[in-house]
């Protein structure tokens, strides 16, 4: 279908749509192209990706948003990491954070020497998180920004936020830059009958709004891309079982810590995500070995203060949409697929699917290699995405329930295997620059559910033992200095950017 695009219809708000509307009224303008979002306030949204990960500070700078004021708009926190408690066996706790571990030696990465010293100094826990600024810090309940310096670590990070309020955020954005919203339920969709490439679709009221290109944010029921165009669906509940989840907010309580918390439970885990005015909180599970009233019952009973509302129960199905983009359809979110939010990679996924999108924007009509590019690049993403998630559940000693003893037992699929047994050997993570996940996550994930490489790059052995020391003592003091300069992460949003919510609760004692 060879037609100029002009006229461009998001379908459904949420994140997803709002991202959309937003980086698409900022890439193109509105003098050549005609922006419509239609979403109505009787469809609620899913809002379980509340935590994001650093590459979000590109979407934010493509925007040219103001950070502090995107904070206080969407009560938001930082964050530097996941905390993982009771996944290796219970009692123990690891930290995934974002940054590097240590600094590249003579070309070579720096867990090589770690594990060097690991093994000759006879180690009896992995501790490479202490050469690490973000895990230092977060344990300490610290937070700054701090600028890039040769020989000083830095501090990444990311954002914990209220997700309707940073769909509102957007929105606000978008509409002021002349994206317009229509309120309302669609009734039909109309495709062309010869191509089945969709040309309008017809409101509640009668309405019809027609368009040369659809972006599908409608989430889980995939309106046009799958109620319509019948795209398929690749389902992995065979290597993530997960399929149902719980969430509840609460109040606020404690220190605000600058990390996401993810606890192991008997049949999943639980998210803890710390907002300046309350806390996210969730239970992931597989009800095939807890019923949702059970799981509302023990989530409920592990809060840290009071429930502000009743749980909310969802359920999905992991895996992706056989194409992500087909026809004039591109979908997003959870239209496109949906891997539980263990590592915070919902919002990124449609970031990325946008980046992608706008990269190969199909000004004159619908290429098909364009279109496969695209698709095959999504396809790549979510894969690797799904590996790494997958990982968390099979490295593990648990056996202490039915579930764990499944995801322990359970195939996996062959590239994750194979990267397993070569960082079991050599300490190679197999990363690629396209990954999404590069060392310091796997070296973060698979030493903290208890895989530890049994070798390294003979590389790091043409280090003197006494310079390696020094190395690694100089590093070990770069990362102490640079988090002692760190102000508490409480008391960096409250001098920056504390929200009215936050400073209400001040004011009551809070």
């Amino acid at each position: 279908m060879q037609t100029a695009v002009r006229k461009i219809v998001i379908v459904g708000g949420g994140t997803a749509g709002w991202m959309a509307a937003a980086a698409l009224i900022k890439a193109l303008g509105s003098h050549a192209y005609d922006i419509t979002l239609i979403e109505s306030e009787d469809i609620g949204t899913v809002g379980v990706g509340e935590a994001t990960i650093p590459p979000i500070l590109e979407y934010n700078y493509f925007l040219g948003l103001d950070e502090d004021e995107f904070i206080r708009e969407t009560n938001a926190t930082f964050k530097l990491g996941i905390q993982f408690q009771d996944w290796r066996h219970l009692g123990h706790s690891y930290f995934h954070p974002f940054g590097l571990f240590g600094t590249e030696i003579d070309g070579f990465s720096f867990p090589h020497y770690y594990f060097r010293h690991y093994h000759k100094a006879g180690l009896s826990a992995v501790d490479i998180g202490k050469y690490n600024a973000e895990t230092e810090a977060a344990l300490l309940g610290r937070f700054g920004r701090v600028r890039r310096e040769p020989g000083k670590p830095p501090v990444n990070y990311a954002f914990q936020f209220d997700a309707a309020l940073y769909a509102r955020y957007l929105r606000k954005y978008a509409e002021k830059r002349g994206v317009v919203r229509q309120e309302g339920k669609i009734v039909t969709v109309n495709q062309h009958p010869e191509t089945g490439f969709i040309t309008s679709v017809q409101m509640e009221k009668g309405r019809v709004i027609e368009g040369d290109l659809f972006i599908d944010c409608s989430g889980f029921r995939g309106l046009l891309i799958e109620q319509t165009l019948k795209t398929g669906y690749t389902d992995w509940s065979h290597w993530l079982p997960m399929n149902r989840a719980v969430a509840v907010p609460c109040e606020r309580a404690g220190e605000l810590l600058p990390y996401t918390r993810a606890t192991a439970r008997e049949a999943g885990w639980q998210w803890r995500i710390p907002l300046q005015h309350r806390t996210g909180n969730g239970y992931v599970f597989c009800d095939a070995f807890i019923s949702e009233d059970e799981a509302c019952e023990t989530l409920l009973s592990r809060l840290d203060g009071k429930a502000l509302a009743d749980p909310k129960v969802l359920r999905f199905v992991t895996g992706r949409r056989n194409l992500a983009w087909n026809k004039n359809v591109v979908a997003l979110g959870l239209a496109s697929g949906f891997l539980e939010p263990l590592e915070s990679t919902s919002i990124h996924l449609v970031q990325s699917g946008l980046f992608r999108f706008l990269a190969l924007f199909p000004r004159h009509g619908f290429n098909p290699h364009i279109v496969n590019e695209y698709n095959r690049e999504v396809e790549l993403s979510y894969n690797n995405i799904k590996d790494f998630i997958i990982a968390h559940y099979k490295v593990t000693e648990r056996d202490d329930t039915p579930f764990w003893r499944h995801v322990r037992q359970m195939a996996i699929p062959e590239s994750l295997q194979n990267r397993l047994d070569v960082f079991r050997a050599s300490c190679q993570t197999l990363w690629r620059d396209s990954e999404l996940f590069r060392e310091v996550s796997w070296v973060a994930i698979l030493t903290g559910q208890g895989l530890v490489p049994e070798d390294y790059h003979p590389a790091a052995d043409a280090m003197d033992d006494d310079d390696l020391r020094l190395h690694l003592g100089r590093w070990r003091s770069a990362v102490l200095d640079r988090v002692k300069g760190l102000p508490t992460h409480e008391d960096f949003i409250r001098r920056n950017c504390a929200s009215e919510a936050f400073k209400r609760l001040e004011a009551a004692g809070g």
